[in-house]
């Protein structure tokens, strides 16, 4: 599809915008404390979360079909410009209304940067060149996550809370300039036809579904209105969503694509890996600090082995992909998830740091070993056409997942907490939720056919390898 003038200008302009995405997700967890401070609106600050994480995750896959119908350069660069915006105008908010408003600005444009970055590198390299781009990508993706906290800690301690949304605006005016420089432009033979209804109900249909989840997550009961009403509005709007895209000349989400087995296997895959992942990042450091009673220092910090055994896998297993297949590779990594969530199941309040991490560090290698493959899988299964919708939907699965996971383990810490049960018994109960969801995953990791990743790829997947000459 685009041609790559200049890869060794994109390649830095890429990460850089995965990075600012990623890190942003989580950079204003310790920021909030003096945002709170400053703006008041304690009441509806959880919303400052909620925002980015419902237009970012709706977006995912709206975001990488039109960059398949305009190119991936101009939606690239609108998508940062967008995410750019929201991140100043976030830094200015006086009200913490207008910074609600203004993350979700943020997460519009953030929903681009991950999964238009990683279509970018798809298309850049042939099969072997993906592989080991993929897995160090994939690591920057982790270590974001992880320092996000940190930085936005030091800058609301050092200069101010806003600096947590004012620093993606220089490193953001780079990463567009090493793209709009680097990233030619994509010839478009015909002017596409948007899918406006479509469009309108996938992205009405989702909200609603992430909107019944937040309010999930907070209550000890789903049978309540503010659950209820969105989850049912959900499933509605979905449905007919799918009618009309069975219908539609150019789908907003080709529907099509889920004849492919690898796809299907990657979206089974990743939304129960993410479910799995976020319930460990969320809950692990909150029995930590309820239980153990560690600092809030140490209890984030225990989750350094988990980052750096997803980075180190990530690695590994785009090294390993060509030689051994890609099943092979994610029933190892869902197996690893499901002894992690066994370790976590067994903590008490007698739990030590080193054993913490051991158990962190085992999940974290589960997710290096299960998110690269798929991805390679994914692109590799696929025609050029349909590049950024493939890769767009394995992220959204994810990060659904996680967003269910999240609100399904919190609803049964509220419940477990609201029949009187202290908070390592609460705790616990999340814990076997996560095991169970892990059993399910190493199930569906057979869904990935076998075979070695030149065999189960896609016959016309070289003609999107224009780029494979500098892998």
């Amino acid at each position: 599809m685009g041609q790559v003038s200049r890869p060794r200008l994109v390649l830095p302009g890429v990460m850089l915008s995965i990075f600012l995405g990623a890190m942003e997700s989580t950079v204003v967890a310790t920021a909030m404390p003096v945002v709170v401070q400053s703006l008041g609106g304690i009441d509806i600050y959880s919303w400052v979360f909620s925002a980015f994480l419902l237009t970012s995750t709706v977006t995912m896959p709206l975001w990488g079909r039109v960059s398949d119908l305009f190119g991936r350069r101009r939606v690239y660069l609108t998508g940062l410009l967008v995410f750019l915006l929201g991140s100043a105008l976030s830094g200015m908010a006086t009200t913490m209304a207008q910074l609600i408003a203004f993350r979700a600005l943020q997460g519009l444009g953030a929903g681009s940067l991950i999964t238009v970055g990683m279509t970018v590198i798809g298309e850049l390299y042939g099969l072997e060149g993906r592989a080991k781009m993929q897995g160090y990508f994939s690591g920057v993706w982790g270590v974001a996550s992880l320092v996000g906290p940190l930085i936005g800690g030091l800058l609301s301690d050092h200069l101010s809370w806003r600096w947590a949304f004012y620093i993606n605006v220089p490193f953001g005016i780079v990463a567009m300039v090493l793209i709009g420089v680097g990233l030619g432009d994509s010839t478009v033979a015909r002017r596409p036809r948007i899918d406006y209804a479509g469009v309108a109900l996938f992205t009405a249909g989702i909200s609603s579904l992430l909107i019944g989840l937040v309010q999930g997550g907070r209550s000890a009961s789903w049978l309540t209105p503010e659950v209820l009403g969105p989850s049912v509005a959900a499933v509605v709007l979905i449905v007919a969503f799918l009618a009309v895209e069975r219908r539609a000349a150019e789908p907003i989400v080709p529907l099509r694509l889920f004849r492919v087995p690898l796809v299907r296997a990657a979206a089974a895959t990743g939304f129960l890996a993410g479910m799995a992942m976020f319930g460990a990042i969320s809950f692990v450091p909150l029995f930590l600090q309820q239980v153990v009673h560690t600092s809030a220092t140490s209890a984030g910090f225990v989750l350094t082995p988990f980052v750096a055994g997803w980075t180190t896998c990530s690695v590994l297993s785009a090294r390993l992909v060509l030689k051994v297949g890609y099943r092979g590779l994610v029933v190892t990594g869902m197996t690893c998830l499901l002894v992690g969530f066994l370790l976590f199941a067994s903590w008490d309040a007698t739990l030590t740091l080193p054993v913490a991490m051991g158990a962190v560090l085992v999940a974290g290698a589960g997710m290096g070993l299960i998110m690269v493959p798929m991805l390679i899988a994914v692109q590799n299964a696929v025609a050029a056409s349909e590049l950024g919708s493939a890769t767009s939907l394995t992220q959204f699965f994810r990060t659904v997942g996680g967003a269910i996971g999240v609100s399904v383990m919190g609803a049964v810490m509220a419940h477990r907490l609201q029949r009187g049960l202290d908070m390592g018994s609460a705790l616990h109960g999340v814990f076997v939720v996560g095991l169970i969801v892990c059993v399910g995953a190493v199930l569906s990791a057979f869904m990935v056919p076998a075979g070695t990743a030149q065999e189960l790829a896609e016959p016309n997947a070289a003609e999107r390898a224009a780029g494979q000459a500098h892998s």
